[in-house]
C-alpha cells in the first residue's frame, strides 16, 4: 500500500503502518488536551493508542499464520486508522479452512482480553466496564474491554469482518461457495445499512463504519463472481492471439511508433524468435527522458518477466499478474509466444459472459476461441 512505513517482518510477513495512523495518535493528543489531562495521562493515552494496535497486528497474525498451515502466504499487514489489513495472497477455498482462518483473529484477541482479566484479577485492579474512561484510568483495564470490543465487532456477521467470513463459512458446508457468498454479503448489506441509520440519528461514526461495511461486503461478492466467473475458462480464450512484439533490433523510436499506432501498451521482445524480456508501457515513457530514442529496447526491457501457458487456469494466471502487478504478460505454447494476457482482456471477457449468462459455457468457449 503506498504511503506506507515498514515496521519489520514477522515470519517473514511484512508489517507496515500507513500515515494517516498519525492521525489517531494526533486524535488522542488533543482530546487529552481539550480536556486539561496532565503531561502523563497524554502518554498513556498514546500509549494505549500503540498497545491497541500491537493487539491489531497480533489479530492480523492470527489470521495470517493459520491460513500459512494450509499453504497460503500473506503479502502484507498494515495498520490503518480503522484497523488492520492482512493481504492475504488468496482465501481458503475449503469451509473449514476458512473457519478457521477467519476465528483465529479473535481468537487472539480473546486469549489476550483473558490474560489481562486475569492479571487485573490478581492485582485486584478490575474495572467494569461502564467506569473505564477514555483519557485517563487504568491502562491494562482500558486493552482489556477495547479487545472484548473488538471480538464483538469483528464478529459481526458482515464482510469485511471476519464474522462475515465465518458466516460464509458455515453457509459453505450446505450450499455451493457462491450463494453462501451472496447471502453473507447481502447480510453484511444489511447491517451496514442499519448501522448507517442509527449513525445518523446518534453517532456519526458509525456512518462511515456502514459506507466501510457495505462496500467491502459489495468488493467481496464481486470477487468471487469474478472467480466463479473464470472457472475453467483457460488463458487462451481470453488472451490477446493478434499483437506486436518487438525485436533485439528495434529502437524505442520503434516501440513508440508501435505504442501510439495500436492499443497495445506492452511488447514481448524477441531474440531469434526467443522470448527475452518485456518493455513495459511506464519504463519505456521513462526511458524517453533519459536515453536517446536509437537507443535498443534490450537495455529498457525487464528481463525478469512473468509468462503464462497458453493452457493454464485463467484465475490463477489472473492471481498471479496481480500479485506481480503485471497488467500484461506474454502467453506461451511451449518455448513460443502465442498471446498476450492482459488485464483489459480479462475485463472484456467477464463482461461478455456477462452479456452471454443464458448461453453455456461449452458455447461461450467456442465464442471466444473464434478470435
Amino acid at each position: 500500500m503506498k504511503w506506507s512505513w515498514k515496521l519489520g517482518r514477522v515470519s517473514g510477513i511484512k508489517i507496515q503502518v500507513h500515515w494517516t495512523f498519525l492521525i489517531i495518535i494526533a486524535w488522542v493528543v488533543l482530546l487529552h488536551v481539550s480536556q486539561g489531562a496532565s503531561a502523563a495521562a497524554m502518554v498513556g493515552g498514546v500509549a494505549l493508542v500503540l498497545a491497541v494496535f500491537g493487539c491489531v497486528v497480533l489479530h492480523e497474525l492470527g489470521h495470517a499464520l493459520t491460513a500459512k498451515r494450509f499453504g497460503i502466504s500473506t503479502r502484507d499487514i498494515t495498520l490503518l486508522p480503522i484497523g488492520g489489513v492482512a493481504r492475504l495472497e488468496k482465501m481458503p477455498e475449503k469451509p473449514r479452512e476458512e473457519l478457521l482462518v477467519a476465528v483465529a483473529g479473535p481468537a487472539v484477541n480473546c486469549a489476550i482480553a483473558t490474560l489481562l482479566a486475569l492479571g487485573l484479577g490478581l492485582a485486584r485492579a478490575h474495572q467494569p466496564v461502564a467506569e473505564v474512561t477514555v483519557v485517563g484510568g487504568n491502562l491494562f483495564a482500558q486493552l482489556m474491554w477495547i479487545n472484548v470490543i473488538l471480538v464483538l465487532f469483528n464478529l459481526l456477521p458482515a464482510f469485511p469482518m471476519d464474522g462475515g467470513r465465518i458466516l460464509r463459512a458455515l453457509l459453505a458446508y450446505r450450499l455451493d461457495y457462491l450463494r453462501s457468498t451472496r447471502i453473507a454479503a447481502a447480510v453484511g448489506q444489511m447491517m451496514a445499512i442499519l448501522f448507517g441509520f442509527v449513525g445518523l440519528l446518534s453517532n456519526p461514526f458509525l456512518v462511515v463504519i456502514a459506507i466501510f461495511v457495505y462496500l467491502g461486503a459489495q468488493a467481496e461478492a464481486q470477487q468471487v463472481q469474478v472467480r466463479f466467473a473464470l472457472e475453467g475458462v483457460s488463458v487462451r480464450e481470453a488472451m490477446m492471439t493478434r499483437f506486436q512484439v518487438l525485436t533485439a533490433h528495434h529502437t524505442l523510436n520503434d516501440a513508440v511508433g508501435e505504442l501510439l499506432a495500436g492499443a497495445q501498451q506492452d511488447f514481448p521482445v524477441l531474440e531469434d524468435d526467443r522470448l527475452v524480456g518485456m518493455l513495459i508501457r511506464g519504463d519505456l515513457v521513462k526511458a524517453l527522458k533519459d536515453r536517446t530514442r536509437d537507443t535498443s529496447v534490450t537495455e529498457v526491457m525487464r528481463r525478469e518477466y512473468q509468462v503464462v501457458d497458453e493452457n493454464e487456469d485463467l484465475h490463477s494466471a489472473l492471481l498471479r499478474m496481480r500479485r506481480g502487478r503485471c497488467a500484461s504478460v506474454p502467453a506461451v505454447r511451449g518455448q513460443s509466444v502465442v498471446g498476450l494476457l492482459t488485464l483489459e482482456n480479462v475485463g472484456e471477457l467477464l463482461m461478455v459472459s456477462s452479456a452471454l449468462r443464458g448461453v453455456s459455457r461449452d458455447k461461450m468457449a467456442e465464442i471466444f476461441a473464434t478470435d
